[in-house]
């Protein structure tokens, strides 16, 4: 589960109350489409943990 224990499903969307809309914080993968993690160590980048896709975040 990570440092943090349990991530509530609140905690994965930005909420707008006065339009009434939720938007998903997190990249959706491109290769199966669910949620990816976002990891800082040893370096950035997003990864799925259902099919193992990777992409590297390039600083320019």
């Amino acid at each position: 589960m990570g440092k943090e224990g349990k991530v509530f499903r609140s905690r994965l969307y930005e909420i707008n109350l006065k339009r009434g809309t939720a938007k998903l914080k997190n990249r959706v993968c491109p290769r199966c489409g669910r949620v990816m993690a976002f990891h800082k160590q040893p370096v950035p980048r997003w990864h799925c943990g259902y099919c193992s896709y990777v992409e590297i975040v390039r600083s320019t």
